[in-house]
């Protein structure tokens, strides 16, 4: 991702017969037809499906490390997104929670591979 703000998306993906994915994908895996359209979900709340905390991660991904599956409504339905949350603090299944910009979801100098190819940013929830 860019530095440039405005290049900070979460795109979810909707096709021309307005199913939503995400992560986006060529094709809609519901009906196959071309993904038309995006929709940004950076900035909405969304509500905790469900969450857990994993202990045992790869090199390079904190410990403990808390997941998520939010769920956002959009115009013309609804769709979910697993990601890392900020804390376990205030979760709970229903729980509001925000996305947030992280700039380094794992230390890219952990474990045995190039560090370049393990530079990964995105976002984090963050309970509201």
């Amino acid at each position: 991702m860019s530095d440039d703000d405005t290049e900070r998306r979460l795109d979810a993906h909707r096709c021309e017969n307005g199913h939503l994915s995400y992560p986006g994908h060529t094709r809609c895996p519901d009906c196959g037809a071309e993904q038309t359209e995006t929709v940004d979900l950076s900035e909405r709340t969304g509500e905790v499906v469900t969450w857990t905390t994993s202990t045992a991660t790869p090199p390079g991904v904190r410990e403990p490390n808390h997941l998520a599956i939010v769920e956002f409504e959009v115009e013309g339905g609804a769709v979910r997104a697993l990601g890392q949350l900020t804390t376990a603090d205030g979760v709970d299944i229903g729980a509001a929670v925000e996305p947030v910009y992280c700039e380094e979801l794992r230390e890219p100098g952990a474990g045995i591979r190039e560090p370049d190819s393990q530079a990964w940013d995105g976002y984090r929830f963050e309970p509201v």
